[in-house]
């Protein structure tokens, strides 16, 4: 699979994502969007401004690839904290146009992007190397994990049950985000069909770890202690 056809396949996830957030973030009430989040800290509402301001962030990197000037994700963390910050402050009705605002904008620039810029290198936000496929997957793994973040109807079994096809990706991304705190595991997913995963964490061959793709994924990415895997499941540095 070349890199732009492994692009329009996770950009196929993100658009089923994008409307689903539209329909569950339009349906909550001024005080729903008020009440605490799965996240330390933040609200319904900065869950969403978060969302909404790294479709832009990740346009910024598409730009990049495309264009070949540089154009980082945000122009510091401060003021990427700053934007969540602002936005979670303003009404439910501005904040779900801005929400659906910036997952469009993002989704029709990615549909304009010719194939050979999928292949073209960028940098994340800590300064890694990735092409513009990976891209569509950080916006994949954001769109997925944050809605059951939300606390509003949504585990992450639920969410990834909305991308299925695409649970590898995710897990794959998540295993890439973390490289270098991870130790050496070999990783099993199970769904209820019966359907096997495996992929391999740190770097040489270790003790096996198994659970549902959904509680792999939550133990990666720190929304649990992995108390649901079976196997010799080891403490994960905090998930940044």
């Amino acid at each position: 699979m070349t890199a732009s056809e492994k692009a329009h396949a996770l950009l196929d996830g993100v658009r089923v994502l994008h409307d689903e957030w539209a329909l569950v973030a339009g349906g909550l009430t001024e005080a729903e969007l008020r009440a605490p989040s799965a996240l330390p800290d933040w609200t319904r509402a900065h869950v969403i401004s978060h969302v909404a301001r790294n479709a832009d962030g990740l346009l910024n990197l598409l730009t990049w690839a495309r264009t070949g000037v540089e154009r980082p994700m945000y122009p510091s963390a401060e003021v990427r904290d700053q934007e969540i910050e602002a936005g979670a402050r303003r009404g439910a009705a501005e904040i779900v146009a801005d929400l659906v605002a910036a997952g469009d904008k993002f989704l029709e620039y990615a549909d304009t992007m010719p194939d050979d810029t999928w292949a073209a290198e960028v940098r994340n936000r800590s300064g890694t190397a990735i092409s513009a496929a990976v891209v569509a997957r950080m916006r994949l793994s954001e769109v997925t994990i944050h809605l059951a973040d939300l606390g509003h109807g949504y585990d992450l079994a639920r969410a990834i049950g909305l991308v299925a096809s695409l649970v590898d990706d995710l897990v794959e991304h998540a295993i890439f985000t973390r490289a270098v705190h991870l130790p050496a595991i070999s990783l099993v997913g199970i769904e209820e069909d019966g359907t096997r995963y495996e992929w391999a964490m740190g770097a040489a061959t270790g003790p096996t770890v198994t659970g549902s793709c959904a509680d792999v994924l939550a133990w990666l990415t720190g929304r649990t202690d992995g108390s649901a895997l079976d196997g010799d499941v080891p403490q994960l540095p905090p998930y940044k």
